[in-house]
Formats: structure tokens, C-alpha cells, sequence
């Protein structure tokens, strides 16, 4: 079994269950999962599966990327299997040694020979614990199970991160939105800075009667003024955006899958980092931009932030 990873946002939040009875035994399976930063896997056996325990660990890796995942496996062999085989060969050869002994040593004294004590000796009681965790009949039995429980749990995750997805794209638009509008405030609020600047400079210079020539005045006015130019930040957070909705929309999965030819890394520590970047430009705008219907698009822009922050925290 391999769990699709290019059919949308999963959540690391979940539980799945799955049961099973045939020649083998029965077994149940229930899994459970929550948010961690890494993958962190608490295994409960049954103590007749408990030879299969990397293997079963090893799997679960394989299907799950991150978070914190409890995988219970409770095992019953069949009745017939509960009582351990007895090897009679042995038993009826160490009887036949102990007469030999019993006739050469005391003749022919009464001395009982006691059942269950030539029942504790070496290969009577055979074992077939170990052999049985190892056979490869109950290793599929038991693995199939634990993928029916598996994909249970990845569709119920599905689901979650499905809906998950939908508010993160509404917010994603709410950004947008706000974005253009910032771009069209931004030429605007940069003349009205460059023009506030220059009176304040000039006034200045009256006051204090200091002549000073158009073309500089404009130079120093214009150095000042490209500080509070938000226009690359404003190309480099529309570019973050469309970063953020590709991997959404798993083509960023879809590429680092086809190069790498295996399991692409979780989605959320992509949408992780992106959005990091996204606030570092977004506070870039607010502190350069001297302008209050800016910095009122800014405020909601964060706030759009954290509410996406905080479910991509939820996210594989």
C-alpha cells in the first residue's frame, strides 16, 4: 500500500481502525495521530508480535510523514493454537532413558516417574512463538490490516485537510485583495511623502537662511524618498502567494516527486517556510510605508497571516 500524496492538503490529526479474522487468528488495528514537528511513532503489540515490531515500524514511516502517531495491533491466534504442541517423541524418549536409568540404578524398587515434571524438560513443549512472528503468512495477515487501518485514517485526514485547504485559499485571497490595493495606494503615498519631505526641507532651510541649490534639494529629497518605495515587497509577497498556492494545489509534490522518484516532503513545512517569508514582507511594507490606508490593508493582511500560520501548523 502506498498513500497518494498529489490529491490535496492532509491534516496530521486523525484515526482509523481495522479489523480482521481468518485461518490465522483475528486482529484489530486502531491508529491515531496528532500534530508533532517530526514523525514520532509509539507502537503497542500484542507480546506474540512483538518479533515484528521494526517491521511494523518501518511501514508506518513509509506512510506517514509527520506528526505523532499511536498504532495499537492486538493479535488472537486461532483456539487450536492456544495450547502449546506437545513433541510426544521427545517425551516418550526421556521416559524411556529414565526406566533405563530407573532399572540399572535401583532395580526393580518402585520409583514413579512423574509426568509433569518430563513436561518442564528441554523439546517437550514446543514453541512456536518466535517461528510463528517471523512466518511470512502472519506478517501479511498482520500487514494487511494495518493498511486497512492506514487508509482509513488517511481519508478521514483527507477530509480534515481538504476543508483546512479551503479556509487557507480564502485567506490567500483575502491577502491579494488587499495587496492590489496597496499597490494602487503606494504611488500616491510615495508623492505624498517625497512632497512632505521637500516642504519640511525647504521650510527649514528658510528658517535658517541656508541657500541650497533645486538639484541637490531634489537629490536628497529623492534618497529619503526611495525608502518608503514598497514595490519590490509588494512583487516579492505576490510571488510568495503564487508560491503558496501551487504548493497547495500540489505541484510543487507532483515535481519533487517525479526528480526525486520517491515520497515528496510534507506539505506543511513548505507552506511553513512560504508563509514565513510572506510576514517578513508584509512588516517590510508597514514599517517603510508612511501611509494610514496602507498600513489599515497591512493590519488585515497579518491578521490573514496567523489565521494561516496557525492551521499550517495542523498540516503533514
Amino acid at each position: 500500500m502506498s498513500l497518494s500524496t498529489c490529491d490535496g492538503v492532509r491534516s496530521m490529526t486523525g484515526q482509523g481502525h481495522a479489523s480482521d479474522e481468518g485461518t490465522l487468528g483475528t486482529i484489530r488495528v486502531e491508529v491515531r495521530t496528532v500534530n508533532n514537528r517530526g514523525l514520532k511513532c509509539n507502537l503497542r503489540l500484542s507480546d506474540s508480535l512483538s518479533a515484528m515490531e521494526g517491521k511494523v515500524d518501518a511501514l508506518v514511516r513509509s506512510l506517514i510523514s509527520r506528526g505523532s502517531v499511536s498504532l495499537s495491533v492486538s493479535y488472537r491466534q486461532p483456539a487450536g493454537l492456544s495450547i502449546p504442541p506437545i513433541n510426544v517423541d521427545v517425551l516418550t524418549a526421556y521416559a524411556n532413558k529414565l526406566a533405563e536409568v530407573k532399572a540399572g540404578v535401583v532395580g526393580d524398587a518402585v520409583v514413579s516417574i512423574d509426568l509433569a515434571s518430563l513436561m518442564t524438560l528441554p523439546g517437550v513443549i514446543s514453541s512456536d512463538r518466535g517461528e510463528r512472528s517471523e512466518d511470512e503468512g502472519l506478517w501479511q495477515f498482520v500487514r494487511g490490516a494495518i493498511d486497512a487501518a492506514m487508509s482509513n485514517l488517511d481519508q478521514m485526514r483527507q477530509t480534515e485537510g481538504s476543508n483546512m485547504a479551503t479556509s487557507l485559499r480564502s485567506d490567500a485571497a483575502v491577502i491579494a485583495e488587499r495587496l492590489e490595493q496597496i499597490r494602487e495606494l503606494a504611488p500616491g503615498a510615495a508623492d505624498h511623502y517625497r512632497n512632505r519631505l521637500e516642504s519640511k526641507i525647504q521650510r527649514i532651510l528658510t528658517e535658517r537662511e541656508i541657500e541650497s541649490q533645486p538639484i541637490d534639494l531634489l537629490r536628497e529629497v529623492q534618497i529619503y524618498a526611495d525608502r518608503v518605495d514598497i514595490s519590490e515587497e509588494i512583487t516579492r509577497l505576490e510571488s510568495h502567494l503564487q508560491m503558496f498556492d501551487s504548493v497547495i494545489a500540489g505541484e510543487a509534490e507532483q515535481n519533487g516527486n517525479a526528480k526525486s522518484g520517491g515520497r515528496p516532503e510534507p506539505m506543511g513545512r513548505k507552506l511553513d517556510f512560504v508563509i514565513q517569508e510572506m510576514f517578513r514582507e508584509t512588516n517590510t511594507i508597514g514599517s517603510k510605508a508612511s501611509d494610514s490606508s496602507i498600513s489599515a490593508h497591512v493590519v488585515e493582511i497579518k491578521c490573514a497571516i496567523e489565521r494561516m500560520r496557525e492551521l499550517v501548523q495542523n498540516l503533514e
